[in-house]
């Protein structure tokens, strides 16, 4: 059985500013399997945000392949990505990206509306979602009335609501204190143990030391991509 998640093939992105043509990745080779915790690393400039769009269903490749849970992603209209990026994608982002009028558990099943998930069915798994990240007495609170730890868990909530097939995280602590970015982390420790495959790009060691494998890019390249010991082990 191919517990393949994500194959990328010689993935290339190019952009041109003016003349010139800037090569942001030029031919990531790069599997990942259901259940991993990866962590994305890199300078600024590395790579790193256009791998993230692309793996994200945001952007499309300039050349190469990228299948996504048995789907060739890299050839869909745009249309169909963002039909597979509801489904497949769970989004979970630095800025958190809350919507401020509606209440955190509206906030939370905003992707089972875009699914056309019936209302008692998305109050039911809302509801699970915001207990499953311990918000349960927070549901009706606006965004406003909330901590940026606790909006960043609304957007958690968000992300899981689907049942994607992967958490894609993009500097999810870039926002919060210390000792808010370790709970939250904690709460991704414990979505990958349920079984979550869960994509974290980051520019933080620390935050990075979360995963169980380290993927770092240099100049649109993986320069290295290894299994993190000190997780890993067990």
């Amino acid at each position: 059985m191919n517990n393949q998640i994500i194959e990328i093939a010689d993935i290339k992105k190019f952009y041109y500013v003016g003349a010139e043509v800037v090569k942001a990745l030029q031919g990531i080779d790069l599997s990942i399997q259901k259940g991993e915790y990866v962590a994305i690393m890199g300078p600024s400039g590395s790579g790193k945000s256009t791998l993230m769009n692309i793996i994200g269903a945001l952007d499309t490749p300039t050349g190469g392949k990228y299948v996504l849970n048995g789907t060739d992603v890299s050839r869909l209209t745009d249309d169909a990505l963002a039909e597979i990026r509801n489904k497949e994608i769970g989004f979970v982002f630095q800025t958190f990206n809350l919507l401020p009028r509606y209440t955190a558990l509206e906030n939370a099943i905003l992707p089972l509306i875009y699914a056309g998930v019936s209302k008692q069915e998305r109050e039911k798994r809302g509801k699970a979602v915001m207990e499953s990240v311990g918000l349960e007495d927070r549901m009706n609170h606006r965004p406003n009335e909330m901590s940026g730890g606790q909006r960043q868990r609304v957007a958690v909530a968000r992300a899981l609501v689907n049942n994607p097939s992967i958490i894609l995280a993009d500097e999810p602590t870039g926002n919060l204190d210390s000792k808010t970015s370790v709970d939250i982390m904690r709460l991704f420790d414990e979505i990958h143990q349920q079984g979550n495959t869960i994509i974290l790009v980051t520019h933080e060691e620390d935050i990075a030391q979360h995963a169980h494998r380290i993927i770092r890019l240099r100049d649109g390249l993986i320069e290295s991509d290894v299994v993190n010991e000190q997780v890993a082990v067990g």
